[in-house]
């Protein structure tokens, strides 16, 4: 594929859009219902979700690593000590799996193979 401003444009709107997941995500990760995380469990779902649909719609590894990086700039940026010294997201065993779910959801997604028809014979 060569380069073009519309999928640049595309790159921009997935980085957009995976940053407003992963703010989401970071924010809701630690709703738990009793003993169970759904938070975490619908985040996860969530971002997947996300990034495999920007991979099977627009069939472009670029916009599904920028929605990725979106997703991982902002649990990176709302996970770190702000300015007055104050945390959004605390350092639990539930921010751990998200902070660490998010790249790897990211790195399967993006690297999952094409899809290849049926290979014929001559």
């Amino acid at each position: 594929m060569s380069f073009s401003w519309a999928r640049a444009g595309t790159w921009v709107v997935a980085f957009a859009v995976g940053g407003v997941y992963g703010l989401a995500g970071t924010i809701a990760h630690s709703y738990q219902l009793g003993w169970f995380p759904l938070g975490l469990v619908l985040a996860i779902i969530g971002c997947g979700a996300l990034l495999a649909a920007v991979r099977l719609l627009t069939m472009d590894r670029w916009a599904t690593l920028a929605t990725g990086f979106g997703m991982i700039g902002t649990t990176l940026v709302f996970s770190a000590r702000g300015p007055g010294g104050s945390v959004i997201v605390p350092q639990t065993t539930l921010a751990t799996v998200w902070t660490i779910a998010v790249p790897i959801l990211v790195a399967i997604v993006t690297l999952w193979p094409d899809r290849v028809g049926p290979v014929r014979e001559n």
